[in-house]
């Protein structure tokens, strides 16, 4: 893949749907295979240390599977000495919440589920068009809803109200009400979509669908051992 070199100005660290940490590296713009890009993922704290990669480097970085763009490695002959070595919070960035490494596994995950990071993640995932597919329900409307409190599981977007949307920004009566419409057509998807949207850990679309076959409906599904 095409790499371009650029200096590496910040590490922040972004929380999942599930609750994993990832750190994100926060990139002078710079232009490769099509784009500007100014983030790329680090993966997680072992992937830092393995690369040794801190904040200040000079930076090669590419377009993992020439999409998602990865700090592939480190020019080591540009440091000066002034950049400092990253260390993985001890709390949640965005709720303050504890965080922990469960056996053998390379990230850190926060452990409160009310999270808003989570919680926004995991209503994003679950009306997104492979999973719910509820036209409307997008990115910025999710932040919105998550932020003034109104959705805190994917349950209460079924109880939402006309008046309740109409009042949040860039939403008029008329989109409101398309996306009453949307979400009541979500209703009628078939079983494995909503499993799969649930964001149940080690469940994708391909399993989902297995349950599916398997249980044909959610209440034998939520009876198996």
């Amino acid at each position: 893949p095409e790499r371009a070199e650029t200096i590496l100005k910040s590490i922040t660290v972004q929380v999942g749907r599930t609750g994993v940490l990832t750190p994100v590296a926060e990139l002078e713009p710079v232009f490769l295979a099509g784009s500007t890009i100014n983030r790329a993922t680090l993966h997680n704290a072992d992937e830092i240390r393995r690369k040794d990669i801190r904040i200040g480097d000079r930076v090669l970085i590419e377009k993992a599977g020439e999409v998602i763009p990865a700090v592939v490695e480190v020019m080591l002959a540009a440091r000066t000495g002034r950049e400092q070595v990253f260390a993985m919070p001890d709390c949640c960035p965005v709720c303050g919440g504890a965080v922990a490494r469960e056996a053998d596994a390379v990230a850190l995950r926060c452990v409160n589920l009310s999270c808003p990071a989570q919680t926004r993640e995991w209503i994003k995932h679950y009306a997104a068009r492979g999973a719910m597919n509820i036209d409307g329900l997008g990115d910025a409307l999710v932040e919105q809803l998550v932020a003034k409190g109104l959705v805190k599981a994917p349950a209460d977007i079924y109880s939402l109200s006309k008046a309740e949307l109409s009042a949040l920004e860039r939403m008029a009566e008329k989109s409101a009400q398309n996306l009453l419409d949307a979400i009541a057509e979500s209703r009628q998807r078939e079983l494995w979509r909503l499993i799969f949207a649930l964001g149940i850990r080690h469940i994708g679309a391909k399993s989902a669908q297995l349950l599916e076959a398997e249980f044909e409906s959610l209440d034998a599904l939520m009876a198996a051992d």
